[in-house]
C-alpha cells in the first residue's frame, strides 16, 4: 500500500520503519527542516544539548524496530545502562544517589534518609505488580477495540483491581509506603513523567518506577538525538522517503475515507494516512470540515516546561547525567501549576549529557539542560514569568551548590510553552497532550484510529497510550497491528 505519514516525531518515524519494513511505500511529510520533533538537538557554540526528552527507558522498543527492519547497513543503536539513575538534592543539604540496582538504592535510602530499605523494595514490588497486572493491556493494545476487553489478560487483571490504587492518589499511596517525606516527594516526582499532578493522579501511575528499576535507564551514545538519527536511517534503508519543510495543509476525505494529503497545494494520494500531529491540530487544521471529538479535545492538558540551555564554564563532580533539586513545598508547587501559575520555589531538573559524552561541552565545561515544570500556555505573561523564574532558579542552584551560577553561564537559549507549540505543534505547549490526573484518563485519550473516517490513524503523545518516547513508539506499534 501507499502510506502517507504526517510528522516525523518519534511515533511518525517508528510508524515509517514499521510500514516500510512490511513492504509498503512510505512517504513522510515534516513541517520542520529536521526530523524528531521534540527529540532533536540544539547547538550553541561549543555546547550541544538534547532539545527535549532526556531520559531513555525501555530501549527494547527501539531494538524491536531494528529487529523488524533487519537492516544491512544501519547499525544497532548504541546505548549504555546508567549505574545511577538520578542525583537528588534538598535545601537542607541532603543528597541522595538513586542507584540503578534496587538493593543498592534501598541501602542508600536507609543510610541517607533513615527510611528502612524494605520500604523501598516494597514500593518497587508494588510498581512491578501494577505493571505486570495492567501494563501490557493499557500500553501495548488499543483500548478502543472490543477484542482487547475480551482477552484473557483482561480477565486475569480484573481480580487485581483492588490492588491497583485506582481510587487513591499517587501521593496517598506513597505516604502509605514511606515514613520520610523526602521519599514521598521522590516517588511523587514520577507523576511529572507524563505531565500529571501526584496529588490528583491515580495511584496506578506508581507503575512508572518499574520502567527505571526493572527495564533500566539508559543513555544513547551521542545523546537522545541519536534515537532520531537511528530511526530515520532505518526507515530510509527500508525505502521510506522523508520530505522536510513540507507542511501538510489538509487530509483529503472522500466518502468517509482518508484518501490523501494536500501539501503545498498538491494532492498526494495514499491508501492509508497516519497522523503524528497533535490530535487537536489534526482536527482543527487538517480536518476542518469533519466532525471533531469535542469532549476528547477539551480534556485537561498536561503541564509544559520552561527550559534554559546553559553552557557552564565549570564542572560539578557531585552532579550526574540526571539531577533534581527539589522544592521545599511540593504540594504548593503543584497547586500553583494547577492554577496556571509558576511557583516561586520550583523543583529544578538538570540534564548534563557531557557526563556521558564529553564532546557535548568544551573541556572544563558542562552543558546544562535546566528545566522546571510550568503550566501550559493559557495566555500568561511569559516574558515576565521567564525573567522571574530565571532569577529564582539561579538563586536556588547557587544556594544549593555553593557557587554563583550566573557568573558561569557562557551561552543561553530558552524554550517556553509558546515556542514548544510553534516548534513541535504541541497544543498550548502541553508536553504530553492531556494529563493523567483523572483515573479514566487512559480511556478518554483519543484512539489510534478514527471512528468516523476509514483508513485514518493517529500516533504520538497526544493519543493512546500517551506521552514520552516509549509510549510514542508503542502508539506506532498499535497502529501497525491495526493496519495489518
Amino acid at each position: 500500500m501507499k502510506i502517507g505519514i504526517i510528522g516525523a516525531g518519534a511515533a511518525g518515524m517508528a510508524a515509517a520503519v514499521r510500514m516500510a519494513s512490511r513492504g509498503h511505500a512510505v512517504t513522510v511529510f515534516e513541517a520542520n527542516a529536521y526530523p524528531g520533533g521534540k527529540l532533536s538537538e540544539i547547538r550553541l557554540g561549543a555546547y550541544r544539548f538534547d532539545a527535549g526528552p532526556s531520559l531513555f527507558t525501555m530501549p527494547m522498543y527501539v531494538d524491536e524496530l531494528y529487529e523488524l527492519a533487519g537492516p544491512e547497513r544501519t547499525p544497532p543503536l548504541p546505548y549504555e545502562r546508567l549505574p545511577v539513575v538520578c542525583h537528588y538534592f534538598w535545601e537542607d543539604g541532603t543528597r541522595l544517589k538513586a542507584h540503578a540496582d534496587a538493593m543498592d538504592f534501598a541501602r542508600e535510602v536507609e543510610q541517607v534518609l533513615g527510611e528502612p530499605a524494605e520500604h523501598v523494595l516494597r514500593a518497587l514490588e508494588d510498581s512491578r505488580f501494577k505493571y505486570e497486572a495492567t501494563g501490557r493491556i493499557f500500553l501495548e493494545q488499543s483500548l478502543h477495540r472490543p477484542g482487547t476487553w475480551l482477552s484473557g489478560s483482561v480477565a486475569r487483571a480484573l481480580p487485581k483491581i483492588p490492588r491497583l490504587d485506582l481510587f487513591s492518589s499517587m501521593d496517598r499511596v506513597n505516604r502509605r509506603m514511606f515514613t520520610n517525606p523526602k521519599m514521598v516527594q521522590l516517588f511523587n516526582r514520577y507523576a511529572t513523567y507524563n505531565g500529571s499532578n501526584p496529588y490528583k493522579a491515580p495511584g496506578l501511575l506508581n507503575i512508572i518506577p518499574h520502567f527505571e528499576y526493572h527495564f533500566g535507564a539508559y543513555h544513547p551514545q551521542g545523546g537522545m538525538v541519536a534515537i532520531t538519527n537511528h530511526l530515520v536511517a532505518l526507515a530510509e534503508e527500508k525505502g521510506a522517503q522523508f520530505h522536510f519543510n513540507k507542511k501538510v495543509e489538509r487530509i483529503e476525505v472522500q466518502n468517509g475515507r482518508a484518501t490523501g494529503l494536500w501539501v503545498e497545494g498538491e494532492l498526494h494520494r495514499f491508501d492509508r494516512v497516519i497522523s503524528n500531529m497533535d490530535v487537536f491540530f489534526a482536527y482543527r487544521k487538517l480536518l476542518p470540515d469533519q466532525p471533531a471529538p469535542e469532549r476528547t479535545l477539551r480534556q485537561e492538558k498536561s503541564t509544559s516546561a520552561l527550559i534554559f540551555y546553559w553552557g557552564i564554564r565549570r564542572t560539578f563532580p557531585e552532579m550526574g547525567l540526571h539531577n533534581i533539586f527539589f522544592s521545599e513545598d511540593y504540594r504548593a508547587e503543584f497547586a500553583h501549576l494547577a492554577r496556571g501559575e509558576v511557583y516561586e520555589d520550583p523543583t529544578v531538573y538538570i540534564n548534563i549529557t557531557q557526563k556521558c559524552d564529553p564532546a557535548d561541552a568544551p573541556e572544563g565545561g558542562e552543558n546544562w539542560f535546566t528545566m522546571i515544570n510550568v503550566p501550559y500556555n493559557s495566555g500568561q505573561d511569559w516574558d515576565a514569568l521567564i525573567a522571574r523564574a530565571r532569577e529564582q532558579i539561579l538563586r536556588k542552584l547557587s544556594r544549593m551548590l555553593g557557587v554563583d551560577i550566573r557568573t558561569l553561564i557562557e551561552c543561553e537559549e530558552v524554550l517556553d510553552p509558546r515556542t514548544i507549540e510553534s516548534r513541535t505543534g504541541s497544543h498550548l505547549g502541553a508536553l504530553y497532550g492531556t494529563s493523567s490526573n483523572n483515573r479514566m484518563a487512559a480511556f478518554v485519550r483519543h484512539a489510534n484510529f478514527s471512528n468516523k473516517i476509514r483508513d485514518l490513524y493517529f500516533v504520538g503523545g497526544s493519543v493512546h497510550p500517551g506521552g514520552g518516547i516509549p509510549l510514542a513508539l508503542l502508539s506506532a506499534k498499535i497502529v501497525d497491528e491495526l493496519i495489518a
